[in-house]
């Protein structure tokens, strides 16, 4: 049977993969531990067999119980899910909440219980929700899990003089010594080493990336060649049996295995985009509001002779600077957004935070394999010995291919045979009738099929397919003609092709069995081209990704061509392609510099790619990860956001942020639409907030100082925070026209200080403009002035609001035709308030009263001539170029 590493064994590919690099002594333990395990690799099968006190037979049963007692289960630690309480202090430690958090407790000190009860109230609404978002996230994922392996074929023997059984027994009773037979389809149980091998091939992408099958052999002493991941006798736990069969003796279980100790590698997470934007902007406000009370404090204090009474209105001052709303309208976005994506599209946020660094994401690293290219690939052409395409050559391909797979102990074909029979006729194959098989193998990098051709009597043809170094090998050649054969196949692999060698050989018929040592005085026919097959949705994806500023990175371990044939089909330019060894040449500055012009990094290894991410997040990108394996832990690690598909290996899943049902971009280009929604709104409400704040209160330190009261009372400021913050829960539920999600969205603190300080000055303008019209329209300052005094400032201040609302937000062009924004509800809804609560029973409890009708017009000039500034102010900030 055809093995299938031919793939790996084709020109043009590297069956080191980036796990060749690994290290060159498996994890593992034995009952003779020594000082460590041997390196298996290393040692003979029957040295291996007598290490572990073990024997081709398997252990006694009493042994095996007796071994699980002191090697423990065979299970990967993993990752327990945090209770409620945990969830709840976790979600403290954003600094707004936390500041929050002791602005209520300064508030209870100093006895104003109700900015008290709504402070606290806040903080926890904002952290039940968002450890409720969080809890629902990993109960999604846990229902995706899969295990790594549910039962493995053992064999044991009940006594030790009773010949062995073979039975399935759960993964977690292996122990070290145990024997244990692989077939197709099997998933490797723990890392063993192998005693015999059939045509034996693995799958071992979730540990080395490398997307072709790799052959295995129960080989004593093969020549060094690759890492550890390539010695063809082991086997690692989280790899697949693709072809073949073999037994094995277990070497390694549970928290021993190479599969576990990727686990100890990542570390903790560095800071998202989202905690560095967010912190940025929290401390330049934390600073804002610690020195506000003591100055306030020490002005009223020197100017008005007022003393510690004006506390609660020095703390309600803080409070009027602090975005109060802020950790429930970020947890009530990005939650809403990952429920749209969860029920919409499939697409799982676990940690709700990672949905804004999706949105501000502009570059993303995946791997060819999966994404951009299916784990299938189809054949390109065939070529003759002149490198012109000839048909024949194919039709011998597929002989070969055919007549091994039938004839083959265990008929499973591989990705190329399945390419090969794709794309030729199947009666061409029948003409022929099978007579023997030799199987591929890591050593020969070949298969052979011998066949009986019509009308030709006492004659066998041996069809030969394989990698063509070994191939043109075995062909009778002069040294000239096989230097220009495989000068001819290396300018195709360079193309980004896969290239097998087919050649044939008549032989006089016999009875005896055919040998490898068969394989000789063969003769050309040509080469069969394979190329990967597109992924149907990746062509469309990447315009999308590209149409909303996301620059897609190619990391992949496989060869320069082939990543490069693959971007080139997609319309994707690979320009220059940067292998592995060539950034480790690389400082991590020159690496940034690269980065940014480099679209491929081939033959990269698992640190490479965590390498990459953290250059481009140096160099001020927001970068996320998509991948599936155990070798891109430390790459999802690094990456500001890192995504996963749904049959990703356990641990993958346990470190990624989102988790996708299916491996495919444009579930990606969803979820960036649905982070950049979320993270707008967040924005948009950060803007109009902290500029409103800060104008209002400058405007009350002022005026605080000119006259001989309290602009505004404390219950005052509490009732006009809580209805402003109110309204502006509606910034979470606002509808964005198209063109606002096109870029990136990052929370730049520094734009946020231009911003909030421009139109902060101008509320703060307004509000003084007020003092005047209040001036002209109340002739008493003293008694129901006062009263008049706060209910014209109270109603002022919510209509500004409402205006900066309604003109600052960035959907305020909504599309036509569209429902109504949930944002101009809000806005009315604070107007009529501002407008009717002073009317009110309620007014005169809050220290309000009616307004003289003159107050009416006047105010309507001043706000006429702020909508005139904010509608001139705001279109300086939307121009082209300006930061967001």
């Amino acid at each position: 049977m055809t093995s299938v590493p031919e793939a790996a064994a084709a020109c043009g590919t590297d069956p080191a993969g980036p796990g060749g690099r690994g290290p060159e002594q498996p994890a593992g333990t034995g009952p003779r531990t020594g000082d460590g395990p041997p390196p298996w690799h290393g040692l003979t099968s029957l040295q291996v067999l007598r290490h572990l006190d073990s024997g081709p037979r398997g252990l006694v049963e009493a042994e095996a119980v007796e071994r699980l007692a002191g090697s423990g289960p065979n299970t990967v630690p993993s990752w327990s899910t945090a209770s409620w309480p945990r969830r709840l202090v976790r979600s403290l430690r954003d600094p707004f909440t936390a500041v929050l958090l002791c602005l209520g407790l300064v508030s209870a000190v100093v006895a104003a219980w109700g900015t008290a009860s709504v402070i606290l109230s806040l903080v926890v609404v904002s952290c039940v929700l968002r450890a409720g978002g969080e809890r629902r996230a990993d109960r999604s994922v846990a229902a995706l899990r899969k295990l790594v392996a549910t039962t493995a074929n053992v064999l044991r023997r009940p006594a030790e003089d009773e010949p062995p059984r073979s039975r399935e027994i759960p993964v977690d009773e292996l122990v070290p010594g145990d024997v244990i037979r692989l077939g197709p389809g099997d998933l490797v149980p723990a890392d063993v080493r192998l005693l015999r091998a059939s045509g034996l091939t693995v799958h071992q992408a979730p540990l080395t990336g490398e997307s072709a099958p790799v052959a295995k052999q129960a080989v004593d002493a093969p020549e060094p060649r690759g890492g550890l991941f390539d010695r063809p006798q082991l086997c690692f736990q989280g790899s697949s049996v693709a072809s073949g069969s073999g037994t094995a003796v277990v070497v390694s279980t549970g928290p021993h295995t190479r599969f576990a100790a990727t686990r100890s590698g990542p570390g903790q997470r560095v800071a998202s985009a989202f905690d560095r934007s967010v912190h940025g902007i929290s401390w330049v406000l934390i600073r804002f509001m610690l020195l506000t009370p003591p100055l306030v404090l020490m002005a009223n204090a020197a100017l008005r002779g007022r003393g510690f009474e004006t506390l609660p209105f020095a703390v309600a001052v803080a409070v009027g600077l602090t975005p109060e709303m802020l950790p429930v309208i970020v947890t009530t976005a990005l939650a809403r957004g990952a429920s749209l994506l969860a029920r919409d599209h499939r697409v799982i946020v676990k940690r709700l935070p990672a949905l804004h660094d999706l949105g501000a994401m502009d570059v993303l690293c995946l791997d060819k394999t999966g994404t951009l290219t299916q784990d299938r690939p189809v054949v390109h052409r065939a070529l003759d010995a002149r490198g012109e395409q000839d048909p024949e050559v194919l039709r011998w391909a597929g002989v070969n291919a055919w007549w091994t797979l039938h004839l083959a102990d265990l008929p499973v074909p591989d990705a190329l045979d399945e390419a090969v029979l794709d794309a030729v006729e199947e009666d061409e194959a029948l003409e022929y009738d099978g007579v023997a098989a030799l199987p591929f193998d890591a050593v020969r990098r070949l298969s052979t099929a011998v066949v009986r051709r019509p009308g030709r009597l006492g004659l066998h043809t041996l069809v030969v397919k394989g990698s063509p170094e070994d191939v043109l090998e075995r062909c009778t050649l002069t040294e000239g003609e096989r230097a220009r054969l495989l000068a001819l196949a290396a300018r195709e692999a360079a193309s980004g092709l896969r290239v097998l060698a087919v050649a044939t050989s008549e032989r006089r018929a016999r009875d005896r069995a055919y040998t490898p040592v068969d394989e000789r005085g063969l003769t050309l026919v040509g080469f069969v081209t394979l190329r990967d097959t597109l992924a149907p949705t990746a062509a469309e994806a990447l315009e999308v990704l590209a149409d909303r500023g996301v620059t897609v990175k190619i990391l992949t371990g496989d060869h320069p061509g082939t990543a490069a044939r693959a971007c080139r089909d997609l319309g994707l330019d690979p320009g220059v392609v940067l292998t592995a060894d060539t950034v480790d040449g690389l400082t991590d500055g020159e690496l940034a510099v690269a980065a940014r012009s480099t679209t491929v990094f081939a033959r990269c290894a698992p640190e490479h790619k965590a390498r990459i991410i953290a250059a481009l997040r140096a160099d001020g990108h927001t970068a996320g990860f998509l991948g599936d394996g155990v070798n891109d832990l430390p790459a999802l690690h690094a990456a500001d956001v890192g995504i996963c598909p749904r049959d990703a290996v356990d641990v993958a899943r346990e470190s990624a942020d989102v988790v996708l049902a299916d491996k495919d971009l444009t579930a990606i280009a969803h979820a960036i639409t649905s982070g950049r929604h979320s993270s707008v709104n967040i924005a948009t409400y950060l803007r109009i907030t902290l500029s409103s704040n800060l104008g209002n209160v400058i405007a009350m330190l002022v005026t605080g100082l000119m006259l001989p009261f309290l602009p505004m009372l404390p219950a005052q400021i509490l009732v006009q925070n809580l209805c402003f913050d109110a309204a502006q829960l509606a910034f979470a539920f606002e509808r964005l026209r198209p063109a606002a999600l096109r870029a990136p969205t990052v929370l730049q603190p520094r734009y946020f200080l231009r911003f909030i300080t421009g139109f902060g000055l101008l509320g703060a303008a307004a509000d003084l403009a007020t003092f005047g019209v209040l001036a002209l329209a109340l002739h008493d300052a003293a008694g129901s002035g006062q009263a008049a005094f706060h209910s014209g400032w109270f109603t002022e201040n919510l209509l500004t609001q409402a205006l900066v609302m309604l003109l600052l937000r960035t959907g305020r062009r909504a599309a036509e035709g569209a429902t109504a924004s949930p944002v101009r509800w809000a806005a009315a809804g604070l107007a009529v308030i501002g407008i009717l609560l002073p009317l009110s029973p309620l007014g005169p409890l809050l220290g309000m009263t009616a307004l003289p009708v003159l107050y009416y017009p006047l105010l309507a000039a001043v706000l006429a001539l702020y909508t005139v500034a904010l509608v001139a102010a705001r279109s300086r900030y939307d121009r082209p170029g300006t930061e967001r």
